[in-house]
């Protein structure tokens, strides 16, 4: 069985350690590279290529959003899974409309770190309860504007009602199969649709496709 190949990056020595303590218990895990900041991180990276990067954000000489942003667009393909105390939801939305992959607190369970690696490696976002409540204060917290029931607009985006209804069924954490079962497409259709929605809404993947549906009341 192929290890899933993590990095961690924290300025705290003893949360590192103890955090490579935890993921090293897990058979399939290989911790391959550390860093105490985002510079650090980025300099040693094309040497020891990571899958998942497990990234805090307040940090010297490079803080994690400053290296969000650098390995989204120079490394698409590395998940980024944030680990932080900074439970701010503007904070939230920003980094999931940037690109992470899930935003997870520092007092999690050892267990939902586990699953929200997997999670992010089988489908490409981890969105736990902590992040849904935030989207939903988000939404609820914006100005009340009267609009006709059902709609679906947004000035910046227009979507099909296709598109709109696989979009609420990603936002509700449905995988490209339970979407393809409950509209009765297939996964290779609801892919399609999903691809084109993030074309549209200009996010980097899933994550970000969730966060900018409700930023901009489209959920």
């Amino acid at each position: 069985m192929r290890k899933i190949k993590l990095a961690l990056c924290d300025d705290h020595t003893l949360f590192r350690v103890g955090m490579a303590t935890i993921l090293g218990q897990i058979h399939d895990f290989e911790l391959i590279l550390e860093a105490g900041n985002g510079q650090e991180l980025i300099d040693r990276i094309p040497r020891k290529m990571p899958d998942v990067v497990l990234l805090d954000l307040q940090m010297p000489v490079m803080d994690g959003t400053a290296t969000a942003d650098y390995l989204r667009e120079n490394y698409p393909l590395v998940k980024i899974v944030v680990l932080t105390m900074h439970d701010e939801d503007r904070m939230v939305l920003h980094l999931l409309e940037k690109g992470v992959s899930g935003y997870l607190l520092k007092d999690a369970e050892a267990g939902e770190v586990e699953k929200a690696v997997r999670k992010v490696m089988d489908e490409g976002v981890y969105l736990n309860e902590f992040v849904s409540k935030a989207m939903l204060r988000k939404m609820t917290n914006k100005t009340t504007v009267t609009k006709p029931i059902n709609a679906f607009y947004n000035s910046k985006i227009l979507l099909s009602e296709r598109e709109k209804e696989v979009l609420m069924l990603i936002c509700e954490g449905l995988s490209t199969n339970e979407i393809s079962e409950k509209i009765f497409l297939s996964p290779r259709t609801v892919e399609g649709h999903r691809l084109r929605i993030l074309e549209k809404t200009g996010t980097k993947n899933t994550a970000g496709m969730v966060a900018y549906a409700f930023k901009n009341s489209l959920v």
